[in-house]
C-alpha cells in the first residue's frame, strides 16, 4: 500500500505543479488587466469590450486547437505552442496602448490562452486512469497557486507598478512550459464530443432551464470578476489589498470544495444551486453598499458559496442529466456557458453599466437580476416537476 501511494503521488506531482504555476500566472495578470487598461487611458466601456473577448474565445478557440491536435497527434507540441504564444502576446499586450490595436492583440492572446486548460485536463485524466475521482484533489493545487500568488503580486505591483503583473505572468507561464515538456499529454479529442452531442442536449427542457440558471449566475459573477479591482481602486484600495481580496476568495473556495461532497449527499443538488444563487445575490448586493475598501475582504468570503458551490453542484447535476456517452459534451457545455457566454455578456453589459450608472448601481441591479432569474428557475422547475 505505501508503495502504491508513493506511485500515485509521483504520478500526480507534475499535474499538481502545472496547475499551481498556471493559476498562479492567472492571478498575476488577469485581475490587474482592467487597471492596466484604465492606466493607459481606456474608458469603462472599452475595458468591458476587451474583457469580453477572452470568454468568446473559450467557446471557439478550444475546439479549433483540439481539432488541430487530434489531426496531427501532437498534443504536447500543441500545448507548448499555446503556452509560448500566450507568453509572447502577453508581452505585446503590455506595450500596446491604442484601443484599436489592442483588439487584435487581445484576440491573439486569448486564442493562445484558450486551449491550455482543456489540453492539460485531458492529460491529467489520462494520467489518473481509473482514479479519475482524484481530479479534484489535483485541481485544488490551482487554487493554492492562485491564493499564494495573489498577495505576492499585489505587493510587487504596489511597489514597482502594474507592468510587473505581466512580468510575473510570463515567468510563471515559463514554469508551466518547463512542466509541460515532461507532462504526458493525452491523445484525446476536445472538440468532437461537444459538437456531436450539442443538439441532443439542447433538446432537453431540463437542460435549457439549468443552463438559464447557469447563465444568470455566470453573468452576475462576471461583474465581480471583471470589475472588482476597478471598484476597489475607486474606493482607494492599495494593490496589496487587492491581492489579499483574491486570497480571501480563494480560501473560501477551498473550504467549500472540501465540504461539498458531504453536502451533496445530505441535501442534494437543487438546494445547493439555490444557496449558490442566493449567495451570489447577497455578494453583489454587498458590493453595492461597500463604502470602504477593507469591506471587500469580508464580502469576498462569499466567493466560495457563490462560485465553488455552484460549480460543484452544477457538475453533479450535469452528470445526472447527461445522456449515455455524452458526459464530456455536457460538462463542456456547462463550462462554456458559465465561463464563456456568461463571461462575455457580463463584460459587455458590465462595462456599459459601470460607465453610465457607476459601480454601486451596477452591482445593485446585478443582484436584482440574479435573484429574479433564481425565482424564475424555482417556479418553472416546480411546474415542470424537475428534481435534480
Amino acid at each position: 500500500m505505501p508503495q502504491a501511494q508513493q506511485t500515485n503521488g509521483s504520478k500526480e506531482f507534475l499535474p499538481k505543479t502545472f496547475y499551481f504555476f498556471y493559476y498562479a500566472a492567472m492571478a498575476s495578470l488577469f485581475p490587474f488587466l482592467a487597471l492596466h487598461y484604465e492606466q493607459i487611458g481606456l474608458d469603462k466601456q472599452q475595458i468591458g469590450l476587451l474583457a469580453s473577448i477572452p470568454p468568446i474565445l473559450v467557446l471557439l478557440g478550444g475546439s479549433l486547437w483540439g481539432a488541430a491536435a487530434d489531426a496531427t497527434r501532437k498534443h504536447k507540441l500543441t500545448l507548448a505552442v499555446a503556452i509560448v504564444g500566450a507568453i509572447l502576446f502577453s508581452r505585446l499586450l503590455s506595450t500596446t496602448v491604442h484601443f484599436l490595436w489592442l483588439i487584435p492583440v487581445v484576440l491573439a492572446f486569448a486564442l493562445f490562452q484558450s486551449p491550455i486548460v482543456p489540453l492539460a485536463d485531458n492529460s491529467v485524466m489520462e494520467i489518473l486512469g481509473e482514479r479519475k475521482d482524484r481530479y479534484g484533489k489535483i485541481r485544488l493545487w490551482g487554487a493554492v497557486g492562485w491564493g499564494a500568488a495573489a498577495p505576492l503580486i499585489g505587493r510587487i505591483v504596489e511597489q514597482f507598478g502594474l507592468g510587473w503583473s505581466f512580468h510575473g505572468y510570463a515567468l510563471l507561464m515559463f514554469c508551466c512550459l518547463l512542466v509541460t515538456l515532461r507532462l504526458p499529454v493525452a491523445h484525446a479529442s476536445i472538440g468532437s464530443p461537444f459538437r456531436s452531442g450539442l443538439k441532443t442536449l439542447l433538446a432537453d427542457r431540463r437542460w435549457l432551464l439549468f443552463l438559464f440558471l447557469v447563465l444568470a449566475g455566470g453573468v452576475g459573477m462576471s461583474f465581480a470578476h471583471h470589475f472588482l479591482f476597478l471598484f476597489m481602486d475607486d474606493l482607494g484600495a492599495s494593490r496589496s489589498l487587492m491581492g489579499w481580496s483574491l486570497t480571501v476568495a480563494t480560501g473560501s473556495e477551498m473550504i467549500v470544495f472540501f465540504f461539498t461532497d458531504r453536502w451533496l449527499r445530505r441535501w442534494g443538488v437543487r438546494p445547493l444551486l439555490v444557496v449558490a444563487m442566493l449567495s451570489a445575490t447577497l455578494r453583489l448586493l454587498a458590493y453595492s453598499f461597500a463604502d470602504a475598501s477593507w469591506q471587500i475582504l469580508i464580502i469576498q468570503l462569499l466567493h466560495g458559496p457563490s462560485f465553488a458551490l455552484m460549480w460543484t453542484a452544477g457538475v453533479s447535476y450535469v452528470s445526472r442529466l447527461a445522456p449515455p456517452g455524452l458526459g464530456a459534451t455536457a460538462q463542456g457545455l456547462f463550462s462554456g456557458v458559465n465561463f464563456g457566454l456568461a463571461g462575455a455578456i457580463g463584460a459587455l453589459i458590465g462595462g456599459s453599466l459601470y460607465q453610465h450608472i457607476g459601480p454601486f448601481a451596477m452591482y445593485r441591479w446585478a443582484s436584482v437580476g440574479v435573484l429574479t432569474c433564481l425565482l424564475i428557475f424555482i417556479i418553472t422547475d416546480r411546474k415542470t416537476g424537475n428534481r435534480p
